[in-house]
């Protein structure tokens, strides 16, 4: 089993909690509902430290992290990576994130787009759960969703998993309906409902909802 928790990640723990984090790297312009990001990762305060803060500290953009923590049951491995520190996307991390996600049937890889990331950590945040998302399929190849698409009238034919900009996340200590209202709560991107398959997809792409 492969763990992604590289050593940079502990050096910006260690920084966060000394309060001297200043990190500059390469950022990208979200563009995306930035208001409702922003609400919602300041809704509420993860408890575990480093801690995401308040609304005043996260509208400053100072001492501020954004975290992702996933496990993928179909490769074993496990992510627990800040991404984000005081207003400044980390590029290795956010590789990380990016392969992390790949295509698993095949190991192709595209980059994920971090409002992507910004969407699920916020629901996340928002839900108050220590728990990592099970991430079921991050980046799909053409050909991995033209083959489920043969299998099953759920799958778009112009998928935004293609793109990088979609993720199907679980939760075993929250239901599906749960992690639907967190995500929707972001104002942020698409959520769907798969309550038989036990999953939400969350992406970036216009606001809409749908299933049940």
């Amino acid at each position: 089993m492969m763990t992604i928790h590289r050593r940079h990640t502990e050096d910006v723990d260690l920084q966060v909690r000394n309060g001297t984090a200043n990190l500059m790297t390469n950022s990208s312009s979200t563009g995306i509902s930035r208001r409702g990001l922003l609400g919602a990762f300041a809704a509420t305060a993860v408890v575990a430290a480093p801690t995401f803060t308040n609304a005043a500290g996260l509208l400053r953009g100072a001492g501020d992290i954004r975290r992702l923590k996933m496990y993928s049951p179909r490769t074993g491995e496990k992510l627990n990576m800040i991404y984000w520190v005081e207003g400044e996307y980390i590029k290795d991390a956010v590789s990380e994130i990016t392969h992390f996600m790949r295509d698993w049937r095949n190991n192709k890889v595209i980059n994920i787009d971090m409002r992507t990331m910004d969407i699920m950590a916020a629901a996340h945040n928002l839900m108050d759960v220590s728990e990592p998302y099970m991430l079921l399929s991050g980046y799909r190849s053409p050909e991995t969703n033209n083959m489920l698409r043969s299998k099953s009238r759920g799958v778009a034919k112009n998928s935004l998993h293609m793109k990088g900009q979609a993720a199907d996340l679980r939760l075993g200590s929250r239901s599906v309906s749960q992690i639907a209202r967190a995500a929707l709560a972001c104002h942020a991107g698409g959520v769907g409902r798969y309550s038989n398959s036990n999953f939400v997809h969350m992406d970036c792409g216009p606001v809409r909802s749908w299933g049940r």
